[in-house]
């Protein structure tokens, strides 16, 4: 064991059971990551236990046979059969989402509890309710992981209306979780404020554990020896990868604008790998503006992760702007993992802006600031060495700071904060 929680009272042992609606072999970010933590968890000596569903969240063709019950790599899996109509309507989100719920809540309201912490990520944005219901009848110590604030981000995008009764609603609903939850984990500092104001949750109930990547899994390699770089010519171009959630958090229309700015340039491509809500977006702005520097993939099977990331010349990350502190863009680890100078659009102040700074693994530009944008890729293009100098930063900063190793610490410390800790009624901040 390298730090499990074991056995407790000499003959039992606790286990963590985590609640997500992704889970490897889905092509979701948030199901791979949850694998990782899972996989690394069980190799510490707790039993992990996973509730998921089926492979639903990219296109069809991403969709890979799996068992109901299965142990997969020391982690013991049970997914629930689900409607499946995908994650790009309204309708499909909601009815894979409440016909993942309403299972799953039955099963918690009558599983054991004892020697157990509960897991719920937000994934789907709601699922925390459960932990929250079924701790108000019986004793349920569970732990929130905090991916995405919901309804912050719907109001964000437009999706409803601030103010309204159901964004009231869900805030009194999400105090309720918070408040009731033994820990909550967020991802960023913007994050842990947002929940410590807004639902009055004490501080030392919130804890901030990045996300990471894994450095065996993901590693540099020359672009040049890379299959998908040779199999679309970026082997012969100065390629900017965008890899990932092709979602509404994040901002295209700065990467489209800088495409359309160097439009005369043959000798540089921007490329888009992955599936989301603006993906047909994109694929309208290249077909307004004629643009034919643009390529945009499917999501890369698992197994060619580790060659699609290493076949650019720099990675793209970008968080949309009113979105910092309520998600944080995940695939910047990965681009760390893979040794490749990070072009960064965020607001200025921004965690991200200042983690690419700190770190000194690439160059950040202003959402919206395209002429800051293509001065950046003209300043790594012009030179190899800094682009060198930063490539072996961001994967020295992966190593050092951002490994699934030291977040599964973090977890474990966590999870005996859960065990030990008090319930809903100290979890809220004295108010004058």
């Amino acid at each position: 064991m390298r730090g499990g929680l074991g056995q407790t009272g000499g003959t039992r042992r606790v286990e963590l059971v985590i609640l997500n609606q992704y889970y490897l072999p889905d092509v979701a970010s948030t199901g791979h990551l949850v694998a990782e933590l899972a996989q690394e968890i069980a190799c510490c000596g707790t039993a992990v236990a996973v509730m998921t569903c089926f492979p639903c969240y990219g296109p069809k063709e991403t969709w890979q046979p799996c068992c109901a019950v299965e142990v997969r790599d020391g982690v013991s899996v049970r997914r629930i059969r689900t409607t499946r109509f995908g994650k790009d309507t309204s309708f499909g989100r909601i009815s894979d989402s409440l016909s993942f719920l309403f299972p799953l809540a039955v099963r918690m309201f009558f599983s054991r509890s004892r020697d157990r912490v509960f897991m719920y990520t937000s994934n789907p944005p709601f699922l925390g309710v459960i932990g929250a219901l079924v701790s108000i009848v019986r004793r349920h110590k569970y732990i929130v992981l905090l991916h995405d604030s919901y309804p912050h981000i719907a109001v964000l995008i437009g999706r409803m209306r601030r103010g309204s009764w159901i964004e009231r609603m869900w805030h009194l609903v999400n105090g309720q979780i918070y408040r009731r939850a033994r820990q909550t984990i967020v991802l960023c500092d913007k994050a842990k404020e947002l929940i410590v104001h807004e639902y009055g949750v004490s501080p030392d109930r919130v804890q901030v554990i990045h996300n990471w990547a894994d450095p065996n899994t993901l590693r540099p390699c020359p672009k040049e020896q890379c299959h998908f770089a040779r199999q679309h010519g970026y082997d012969k171009k100065f390629t900017l990868l965008y890899s990932g959630n092709l979602g509404l958090y994040y901002d295209f229309e700065t990467l489209i604008r800088a495409a359309d700015r160097l439009r005369n340039d043959a000798t540089i491509k921007f490329v888009f790998v992955g599936a989301g809500g603006r993906k047909a977006y994109i694929g309208q702005r290249i077909a307004e503006l004629g643009l034919t520097n643009i390529d945009v993939h499917q999501y890369q099977p698992f197994s060619a992760l580790n060659d699609s990331l290493n076949s650019c010349d720099a990675s793209l990350v970008t968080i949309a702007e009113g979105v910092e502190g309520i998600s944080f863009p995940s695939k910047f680890y990965s681009s760390l993992a893979v040794g490749k100078p990070v072009l960064a659009l965020s607001e200025p102040g921004s965690e991200l802006q200042r983690m690419v700074t700190e770190t000194s693994c690439g160059l950040w530009s202003p959402i919206g600031d395209v002429d800051a944008l293509v001065a950046n890729i003209a300043a790594l293009r012009s030179d190899s060495v800094r682009m060198s100098a930063m490539g072996r930063a961001a994967r020295e900063a992966m190593e050092h700071n951002f490994t699934i190793k030291a977040a599964a610490q973090e977890y474990l410390r966590v999870m005996k904060l859960a065990l030990a800790g008090t319930t809903a009624s100290s979890a809220v901040t004295q108010s004058a």
